[in-house]
């Protein structure tokens, strides 16, 4: 701490002592990588891992050497270099860009310094390396500097920032997005690219009941982000029921003798799942757990901002201990032109690269030749290619860091060639006449937010996306044998509301032993047909587990409440289904149904018998007593009325639902009415008509023909009316009976229909009523005695059937109507023609006339 308060003394010091002069001083070199240009872009990077700077400083004269000791070789880092250059090559390609001016870099590797990444700051800025503060070593060189990419955290970031902002020189971190680094820094902040953390924390949580992972432990960086990611992510886990079974930070090196480190080999050895956030320098403080949890098997999830195959060990060494990982990382497009450009990377093309010979070294593991103090290629170097490399130390493929710093070179140069477009006087555009414009002229056009990418496609700096979409990795060996980051599903993030997460299970290798899915619980789940009965509020994730009550069921484990099956369901004896309802109704399949169409049949083949009975003996008396020709109507209504009962049995349909009704009503008062004709036949033959008078008996036969049409007629309206209002219709009960639907007809009009029954009841009480009247009369002619007793009967059915209707569910219901209307019918049948088939059939020799008339 006391080192970086003394840069930043240093960097608002006016020196005044002219003796002072940039050339005088003798401090070893620390060079950086760098190609002229008309406007130079500064970059900021880290290539390596070391244990400590090899300088340790009390004054820009005084430097003391310590030999670095260098941990790792991030050669895959390397990569971000590369993408600057390629990036900076496409936009000099284009003269439209900036108008045939070049684009030259100074690029630096700082390790993962913050001490490193300000004095390299200072040296962009005063041109030389170590750096004078507030000196323009090279004019030439500094006056060209337009803006600065990096660094790779946000400590970095935030000390260039402090020596950027003194002179407002545009500033585009490729850290991952810190909010709070905007308070960091008092004056200008640096641009970030923005991450949609709640998509990030969505597709976790996603991920985790994908797998029904519910006791997670959480391991985090010991800063600032690791407690706002503990808090964030933690929330959103209890709100979806998912347990923090531990939520441990990582110190920066962390060795076998802290209590820390022991405390996490417990939680690892109990928790099968662990997710780790970070970045990729947080990542390497955990190696060693990673290697010491592998023996117990656990599965590790990381955030887009971990790149695990980042680490250059043997490639069979991080995969052994990585194996099964599942990792997210935004989605992106692949850079055009970029792999191939990586194969063209030889050191030989790019011969001032101070940064490539060490890379190429490591890569290639060949000696390194030097031949008077110069670094020579080894014979193995000669014909060496990245594309040959293995993935665990180079990748072809676009690292999400080399995206970021792709973009960013094209984001300046827009803002560049915007402030080029203002400089130049309409189309004349003469390249003598302009000049890099000062560094703080961009900060308008890169506040606009838009990233240069291609023709009419723009990118979002410093605002949230309208949605992101995140793929999932999984690190995993392939059967040829190579390593690899397979992708295996993506998320993409719309709004909390609007989501849409993909898995391909067949290309998932968790990397476990047993081929089923690992179990991360606190406790066994409970089963289908069961549910989580919670215990201690505070240990949600622990519970017991108790079985659904009747008519409930649960077809999912671990469920909170039992839930009924839908109407058209009902559960199964374990509780864990819902079967599908049989439809039910009256078939002729069934035995009442087959009775009851045996008994209709039956009926009407009589019916249709006596029909023929009164047809063969229609001369004689006994026939044509009473108008023969009602006897005909009612007969042949007789034999309808057991044939509409048919229309009542089978599978229910619109048409049959209308006509049933329809039929029955018209049919039963064409009956009923030829009754009340007969009865009223009767009346007047005794009451009002003389013996042998032929002209009252024809008005009478023509009167009672008018009543049988009168009484049809107004229930045909009846029926009419009730159609185009509210007609019958084909409905459903699934109350009634257990695991059935029952296949009903709806009246649809109630009061229609008990119109109708009403009507008939009208008629049938009204020949009650006269034949009642009409008993005493002589005994041969008079049917006032059956019709009396039949209209008992029919009444007496139909009376019944309201209340026992009312009453009766299901097929049942049918059952009762079809019954009243086969009880009712044949109780006019059997009452009214039954006897006269008697005298007939029997006494056919006492049925004359004149024996009549006696």
């Amino acid at each position: 701490m006391e080192l970086l308060n003394a840069f930043s003394l240093l960097i608002v010091v006016i020196v005044f002592q002219e003796q002072i002069s940039c050339f005088s001083l003798s401090i070893p070199a620390s060079p950086g990588y760098y190609q002229d240009g008309h406007c130079v872009i500064g970059g900021i990077f880290s290539l390596r891992v070391t244990a400590r700077d090899s300088r340790i400083k009390f004054g820009f004269n005084d430097i003391i050497n310590i030999p670095e000791a260098v941990i790792m070789n991030l050669t895959k880092n390397y990569q971000h270099i590369l993408a600057t250059v390629f990036a900076i090559e496409e936009i000099n390609k284009n003269p439209n860009i900036l108008f045939n001016m070049s684009l030259g870099f100074y690029l630096f590797n700082v390790d993962f310094f913050e001490t490193k990444a300000m004095e390299s700051s200072m040296a962009l800025l005063s041109g030389e390396s170590p750096p004078l503060p507030n000196y323009s070593c090279r004019p030439g060189k500094t006056d060209k500097l337009v803006a600065v990419i990096g660094g790779i955290s946000t400590g970095i970031s935030t000390q260039i920032s402090r020596v950027l902002s003194l002179y407002n020189i545009p500033q585009i971190s490729y850290a991952p997005f810190d909010a709070s680094l905007g308070t960091r820094v008092p004056l200008q902040s640096p641009y970030q690219f923005p991450v949609h953390t709640a998509a990030l924390y969505q597709g976790i949580i996603q991920l985790l009941l994908y797998f029904t992972w519910v006791w997670v432990g959480l391991v985090v960086p010991d800063d600032m982000r690791g407690e706002h990611f503990i808090k964030e992510i933690t929330e959103e886990m209890i709100n979806h029921g998912i347990c923090v079974a531990f939520a441990e930070k990582g110190s920066v090196f962390p060795s076998f003798g802290e209590i820390g480190w022991y405390k996490l080999i417990v939680h690892l050895i109990l928790t099968r799942v662990v997710l780790a956030f970070g970045d990729t320098h947080d990542f390497l403080t955990l190696v060693s757990l990673i290697i010491s949890g592998a023996i117990f098997g656990n599965i590790w999830i990381t955030t887009s901002d971990w790149y695990t195959t980042i680490l250059p060990f043997k490639e069979n060494l991080i995969y052994t201990y990585f194996g099964g990982a599942l990792s997210f990382s935004v989605h992106k497009d692949e850079i055009r032109g970029f792999k191939d450009f990586q194969r063209s990377v030889h050191p030989r093309k790019y011969p001032h690269d101070i940064f490539i010979q060490h890379v190429w070294s490591s890569l290639f593991e060949c000696p390194h030749l030097y031949e008077h103090g110069v670094r020579k290629l080894s014979q193995c170097e000669q014909n060496s290619s990245l594309s040959t490399r293995s993935l665990n130390v180079w990748d072809m493929d676009t690292s999400p860091l080399s995206y970021k710093i792709h973009e960013a070179v094209h984001a300046i140069a827009q803002a560049l060639h915007e402030e080029l477009s203002l400089s130049a006087n309409g189309d004349s555009l003469d390249q003598g006449g302009l000049q890099a414009p000062l560094p703080w002229k961009l900060h308008p056009f890169l506040q606009k937010g838009q990233l240069w990418r291609s023709i009419n496609e723009e990118d979002i700096v410093n605002q949230e996306i309208s949605a992101t979409k995140l793929d999932i990795v999984n690190y995993q060996s392939l059967q040829s044998g190579t390593k690899a980051q397979v992708k295996v599903g993506e998320f993409v993030f719309e709004s909390h509301s609007v989501q849409h997460f993909s898995l391909n299970d067949k290309l998932i290798n968790l990397d476990v032993q047993e081929n089923q899915t690992p179990f991360s619980s606190c406790n066994r789940s409970c089963l289908l047909g069961f549910r989580k009965l919670q215990g201690d509020p505070n240990t949600f994730c622990c519970y017991d587990c108790v079985p659904c009550p009747a008519g409930e069921i649960t077809n999912e484990t671990d469920m909170d409440q039992c839930f009924k099956c839908p109407e058209d369901q009902y559960p199964n004896k374990q509780r864990n289904q819902c079967l599908p309802k049989i439809m039910a109704f009256l078939s002729h399949k069934d035995t009442l149904g087959a009775a009851l169409i045996s008994v209709a049949i039956t009926l009407s083949a009589l019916s249709a018998m006596i029909l023929g009975l009164f047809i063969h003996y229609r001369d004689t008396p006994i026939v044509r007593a009473n108008n023969r020709n009602l006897s005909f109507v009612l007969l042949v209504s007789l034999m309808l009325c057991f044939f509409c009962s048919l229309i009542f049995i089978g599978q229910l349909r619109t048409i049959t639902c209308v006509l049933r009704q329809m039929i029955f009503g018209v049919v039963f008062s064409v009956a009923v009415s030829a009754i009340l004709a007969k009865t009223f036949i009767v009346v007047m033959a005794f009451k009002t008509i003389k013996p042998g008078s032929t002209l009252q008996m024809w008005m009478v036969t023509r009167l009672s023909n008018a009543i049988v049409c009168c009484g049809s007629i107004i229930q045909v309206c009846i029926c009419a009316v009730w159609l185009g209002t509210y007609p019958p219709f084909p409905d459903v009960d699934m109350q009634s009976e257990y695991g059935q639907i029952i296949l009903l007809c709806d009246e649809g009009s109630t009061l229609a229909f008990y119109c109708v029954l009403g009507y008939l009841g009208f008629l049938a009480s009204l020949s009650l009523l006269i034949a009642f009247l009409a008993r005493k009369l002589p005994d041969t002619f008079n049917e006032a005695k059956t019709i009396t007793f039949s209209m008992i009967v029919f009444c007496s059915v139909w009376i019944s059937f309201i209340p026992t209707y009312l009453s009766s569910t299901g097929k049942t219901m049918v059952a009762v109507e079809i019954f009243s209307i086969l009880a009712s019918s044949a109780g006019l049948l059997g009452c009214m023609f039954l006897p006269k088939c008697y005298v007939i059939l029997l006494r056919s020799g006492g049925h004359s006339r004149k024996k009549l008339l006696k």
